[in-house]
């Protein structure tokens, strides 16, 4: 390509990222607000009949009629040899593209005004709380559910989590009962090779006294051998959380509202428990009334609808934890859980899985980029051919 024809080029990409830039300044001064989002929002996706869709059209027809018409006129006399050509087709592709992507603009402008009202940092927060008062949201019906709330979700304080073992006692003939017992979860990481040797010396000690090796073994719930090191994990001491005062139901559940992308749930899960411990058994009572303040002030935002009243919910906590013989119904914590849950998987589609270009647009998308594009391409080599040729 001669010098002439690279700066036409450049002057065309420099109005296309103008007009990129118009179509995002709109995407970001018409975006709907994280208030009016609902399960059935997306970033814009090319609809044909609305007035990006439209005004689209109209613009890329317009600056691809006049872009040809002084492609044609003042820069298709050079002889091009075919390599040159094919640079100059690559061009042409590139700008076919830019010319069709408008849309995508748009939709980097809702972003970008989403994340102005919703930074990811404030949002991680949002789901971290959530995640703290989760046990405190379920409607009274679930907290009778020994799959949400049971020993084995204790995950702080020591020596919680718990293992649980049944056995089955015969107590006298063909009547027998159930005996359930708790085993704290401990970990040892030793080096293999030490580990090899006093396994094998403990066994020859206990084969001596007579004791089945196996009583050990048995306590062993997983080995994993890391490079060099051998790491146990095995049942410990025997653990009695039915008469331990320091646990409560809301800490029989280990379930997260909404995980954070990309961090460890494990560490997820550990560090609300450990918060939300602390909230009930360490914490002055207004800590957490003040966690539940947050939590309306995010319900609100998100145009949630709710009933909660953070001193009222406060007090029905602990009044359960103060008393835990009594049976757990209602818990003054009511609010549109649908509409929340819905709220944030559109929220975590708009952070992580943005989709500017909806699967159902592609096919048509790539036909329309490849047919302007062999369109523009043809017309050039034929006129750069007709004209050289006359000369």
């Amino acid at each position: 390509m001669n010098q002439s024809l690279k700066q036409y080029f450049v002057k065309s990409f420099i109005i296309l990222s103008l007009i990129h830039l118009a179509y995002f300044l709109y995407g970001y001064f018409t975006f709907a607000g994280i208030k009016n989002i609902n399960i059935y929002s997306e970033f814009y996706r090319f609809k044909f009949y609305d007035d990006v869709s439209i005004s689209h059209f109209f613009v890329s027809g317009l600056f691809l009629f006049f872009f040809l018409i002084f492609l044609l006129k003042n820069h298709s006399r050079q002889r091009y040899s075919v390599v040159k050509l094919m640079q100059v087709g690559a061009f042409l592709l590139l700008l076919s593209f830019v010319t069709f992507t408008f849309f995508i603009s748009f939709s980097f402008g809702q972003n970008a005004k989403l994340r102005t009202e919703l930074p990811e940092k404030k949002y991680n927060e949002d789901k971290e709380l959530l995640n703290v008062l989760y046990p405190f949201l379920y409607p009274y019906t679930s907290y009778s559910s020994e799959k949400l709330f049971n020993y084995e979700n204790i995950l702080y304080p020591k020596p919680y989590p718990v293992i649980k073992e049944e056995k089955n006692e015969q107590v006298y003939h063909d009547q027998f009962t159930t005996e359930t017992t708790y085993y704290s979860i401990d970990t040892l990481k030793v080096l293999t090779e030490t580990y090899n040797k006093v396994s094998g010396k403990a066994d020859a000690i206990l084969d001596f006294a007579g004791l089945d090796e196996n009583i050990l073994k048995d306590r062993i719930i997983k080995k994993t051998i890391i490079k060099d090191s051998t790491q146990l994990i095995f049942k410990g001491g025997e653990v009695n959380p039915d008469y331990d005062t320091g646990i409560c139901i809301f800490l029989e559940n280990k379930l997260l509202y909404q995980p954070i992308h990309g961090e460890s749930i494990a560490k997820q899960q550990y560090a609300a428990a450990v918060k939300r411990y602390k909230l009930l058994y360490k914490y002055k009572k207004d800590s957490l009334q003040d966690q539940f303040h947050k939590l309306d002030t995010i319900l609100k935002k998100l145009n949630i609808e709710t009933q909660i009243v953070p001193k009222d919910v406060t007090a029905d906590v602990f009044h359960f934890v103060k008393n835990q013989g009594e049976p757990l119904n209602a818990i003054r914590n009511n609010f549109d859980r649908k509409t929340l849950r819905e709220k944030f998987q559109t929220l975590e589609r708009y952070f992580y899985e943005p989709n500017y270009l909806h699967p159902n647009v592609l096919p048509i998308f790539s036909i329309v980029v490849a047919a302007v594009w062999l369109f523009l391409f043809l017309i050039y080599a034929l006129f750069n051919y007709r004209k050289n040729a006359t000369v």
